[in-house]
């Protein structure tokens, strides 16, 4: 920050010396030119440095952006026709000897007075339209960037507020899960405490960050499968193919795991035999994942997950991956498909 304002401070006096310094040297330092640098240059600079920055620093925060518009334009007249009056006073009065030159040359080569007024106002005009454009820019800048900073803030929290969401509705689908294995089977019941142990705290310490490694979501999904294979029977065939080798993608954790909490829900029957098949690809920095399975309509008084979970994914899929998503369902006969394809690059 003080490196900025440093570097414009050093280009605002670098500017200045540039405009004060480039009279003097075309007139090649000759003293009979340099009563005119100071009078018809260095003074009426001067006073277009007073401009600008009395406007930059005071009058456009005061008047113009409150709207003010009137007061704004004449304070300025005012302050343009004081540096118009002082300039032709300083001239008639300390440098008399340009005023008796300018006087025998009036007719031959300087031009009438009111051409010369209205060369002296557009001087005055140019520093203040400049010193208006330089700060409605910045103004801009900084009210784009305020947008940006609230816009990402907003996104942060809709996130976040999607990523808590989705930890007690996968904890409360995992807990009926092993509830039903308690009678059944208390051994399994506890191993599958002990699992989902280990699936919490990966949701709850690895999975804060924006990206994690692919590796570490496919671990955490084949943990997963394995901990609802206990609570199925026979009848159901689960099975999944996952990257063996280390891809390197990044992705936005936990965007799978709905899709396959979906298929244990409608995909498992009691009395009929069924399969859930799940099935992961990747191409560059392109990630497929497909799962499909048998499809169990669940009853209408049945409240477990409520659906929560796939409304929550698209919602973040919206939020982080924009247009470079594809997320499709088809349910045909008795069997239902999904497929979810993300660029992540």
């Amino acid at each position: 920050m003080y490196k900025n304002k440093n570097i414009t401070i050093f280009l605002h006096l670098l500017v200045w010396l540039t405009l004060f310094s480039l009279p003097y040297l075309l007139s090649y330092s000759q003293d009979q030119e340099l009563d005119r640098v100071k009078a018809h240059f260095w003074i009426p600079l001067f006073f277009s440095a007073i401009i600008f920055y009395f406007n930059y620093f005071v009058l456009i925060d005061r008047f113009l952006f409150p709207k003010k518009t009137l007061l704004f334009i004449a304070v300025n007249i005012a302050l343009i026709g004081l540096f118009l009056f002082l300039k032709e006073y300083i001239e008639d009065n300390y440098f008399q000897d340009i005023l008796k030159k300018r006087l025998a040359n009036t007719e031959r080569t300087e031009p009438p007075f009111k051409m010369a007024m209205y060369i002296q106002l557009l001087s005055y005009l140019a520093p203040l339209f400049f010193s208006v454009a330089l700060k409605s820019t910045k103004r801009w800048a900084k009210t784009e960037a305020e947008r940006k900073e609230a816009a990402n803030f907003k996104l942060k929290s809709e996130l976040q507020h999607l990523h808590y969401q989705l930890q007690p509705h996968f904890f409360f689908n995992s807990l009926n899960n092993i509830y039903s294995l308690v009678d059944i089977s208390p051994d399994q019941a506890k191993s599958s405490i002990h699992s989902l142990s280990k699936l919490m705290r990966y949701m709850l310490y690895e999975t804060n960050l924006e990206v994690v490694p692919l590796s570490k979501e496919i671990d955490f999904l084949k943990k997963y499968i394995d901990l609802m294979k206990l609570r199925v029977s026979d009848k159901t065939s689960v099975s999944y193919s996952f990257p063996v080798k280390e891809t390197g993608i990044q992705i936005a954790p936990l965007l799978f795991i709905s899709l396959i909490e979906n298929a244990f829900k409608h995909g498992v029957s009691a009395t009929k035999p069924s399969t859930i098949d799940i099935n992961m690809t990747c191409d560059d920095n392109t990630v497929l994942f497909s799962v499909e399975n048998h499809n169990f309509p669940k009853k209408t008084d049945d409240k477990s997950g409520s659906g929560i979970g796939l409304q929550n994914l698209e919602k973040r899929l919206e939020l982080l991956y924009s247009d470079k998503f594809s997320f499709k369902t088809i349910l045909k006969d008795d069997r239902f498909l999904v497929t979810l394809k993300i660029e992540t690059n």
